[in-house]
């Protein structure tokens, strides 16, 4: 009899075969679906990160210009000291026309009395001629020297308005710069005043805007960077008003030309005075003789802090020599003539005192507290220097940390979201699976660094400082540490332990 073999049924095998392929198909779908929704997470997220990187490097070239500005404006207000000297310089090189006068007059009395101590006998009946003529001599030397004294007196209130005038301009001039610090701040706290609300439109519709705290960071990098500005910490400590007045005097002291700083006179002989004035000194009055100022006497110069240091309290100018008179059968003695010209406080000096009138005042460099400056005091911004290495020597950092939702969750709008939560969920008995298509959130978080660029042999030129507009930018690795202070400041505690417990972590 026949025996009948047991074959699986022909349905049921096209049965198992459609099960599987559905299954894969499913699996390749869900790995379409994955592939695809991790790469716009990564699009996007490359995109985000870029936008962090662009937020971070344009805060610091904002930065950047307003210390370039500080620079540039810092020269100005120094140049503004150098014009005061000049302007001292030469209102003591005025003032002390009347004083060779006087001197050539006493001169000329000496002459005199040398002249009638001759004229005893009757041969010697010239000598009291002389000594007459010597007498009137000295009256017009006398006359002489008052009349160049109002002609002083008459430049003195023009004199004083100027320096009114050069003493508002470095108070204007601190006040631009004080603007561009609070607007300059202002960018960097929120990120994204004066422009920069363009970078998220244009790099990461969406994107949030920068952390308050993270903003709070960059705001605290800036005022470390501006000796005396308040607000800084984890940096050297503000340098007291005095130490940021020497700064600013001695540059100013530096900056002068060879004239208003020592007259760099040939044989030093004042030839700088008025050609018709030493005419009228040596020629014109006394018709003959040797009427001159000593060879190798005259020496001038004008400085800021003289008589109180380098502190910057007061613009002096000083103008001395010795003048020396012969004529006839008699001669004189080198006689020492000066001027000067004080600016001080509310009164200042002026001598000789015939030529002065009025008061000298001038507010002096830096006089008060970087914060109080707003109405006056000729403050400036100083570079706030740090030694230590590890604090790039002072220079101020940019952070920034933005976060954007990743997934859309609008099926019309973005079609490979299979679901509004982006997660599929399997089940097979007792055993559950969840599947995550892609991140929700992401998170980016970038910095720079505004750097100064003169570099020299070895290194920088001199080191770093606001007068010299070399400040440039460019992004910068984090340290650990500071990735860690970055995400801990934005509220991402996870990700700021996990940097510190992965010091060797590049970022």
């Amino acid at each position: 009899m026949p025996i009948r073999l047991l074959r699986k049924s022909p349905r049921r095998r096209r049965g198992q075969a459609l099960v599987l392929a559905a299954l894969s198909f499913l699996v390749l779908a869900l790995m379409v679906a994955l592939s695809f929704n991790l790469s716009h997470a990564l699009r996007e997220k490359v995109s985000l990160q870029q936008h962090s990187d662009s937020m971070a490097y344009s805060m610091a070239v904002m930065e950047a210009r307003a210390l370039n500005y500080y620079a540039v404006s810092n020269r100005s207000i120094a140049a503004t000291y150098v014009a005061m000297n000049s302007m001292h310089a030469y209102m003591a090189a005025a003032s002390v026309t009347g004083e060779m006068m006087r001197k050539s007059q006493t001169n000329y009395y000496i002459i005199m009395a040398m002249e009638f101590a001759q004229c005893g006998c009757w041969s010697c009946f010239k000598h009291c001629i002389h000594g007459l003529q010597a007498l009137k001599i000295a009256g017009k030397y006398g006359k002489a020297g008052k009349n160049y004294d109002n002609k002083v007196k008459n430049l003195d209130r023009n004199f004083t308005n100027t320096m009114k005038g050069l003493d508002r301009m470095v108070d204007f001039i601190h006040a631009s710069q004080a603007m561009v610090h609070a607007r300059t701040m202002q960018a960097l706290r929120d990120g994204k005043s004066y422009g920069l609300s363009k970078l998220t439109e244009y790099n990461a519709p969406g994107a949030s805007t920068l952390n308050a705290s993270v903003g709070g960071m960059n705001v605290n990098e800036f005022n470390c960077s501006v000796d005396g500005m308040p607000g800084c910490t984890g940096s050297v400590g503000n340098s007291d008003a005095k130490t940021r007045a020497k700064v600013m005097t001695e540059v100013a002291m530096a900056s002068r030309s060879d004239w208003p700083a020592n007259r760099g006179l040939m044989m030093d002989y004042p030839a700088h005075l008025h050609p018709s004035f030493l005419k009228e000194l040596g020629k014109d009055i006394p018709g003959e003789g040797i009427n001159s100022p000593v060879p190798f006497t005259h020496k001038g110069t004008a400085k800021t802090g003289t008589g109180s240091g380098s502190e910057g309290k007061s613009i002096s100018a000083t103008e001395k020599g010795m003048m020396y008179n012969q004529w006839k059968h008699g001669t004189g003695i080198p006689l020492n003539y000066s001027a000067t010209v004080t600016s001080e406080g509310n009164s200042g000096s002026h001598s000789p005192g015939g030529a002065h009138t009025g008061q000298h005042p001038f507010e002096g460099v830096n006089a008060k507290a970087l914060t109080s400056c707003t109405a006056g005091g000729n403050c400036f911004m100083k570079f706030r220097a740090n030694d230590d290495a590890n604090r790039d020597f002072g220079q101020p950092r940019t952070y920034s940390y933005v976060t954007k939702q990743f997934r859309v969750g609008n099926k019309p709008k973005a079609p490979w979201e299979l679901n509004s939560s982006g997660t599929v969920k399997f089940s097979n008995g007792d055993t559950n699976a969840t599947l995550k298509l892609a991140a929700d959130e992401g998170a980016g978080l970038s910095k720079a660094i505004v750097y100064y660029h003169r570099l020299g042999a070895g290194g920088w030129r001199e080191p770093p400082n606001l007068f010299a507009p070399y400040w440039r930018a460019k992004l910068h690795p984090f340290t650990a540490q500071q990735a860690s202070q970055l995400l801990s400041a934005a509220g991402n505690s996870d990700a700021a332990q996990l940097v510190t417990s992965a010091p060797g972590l590049s970022l």
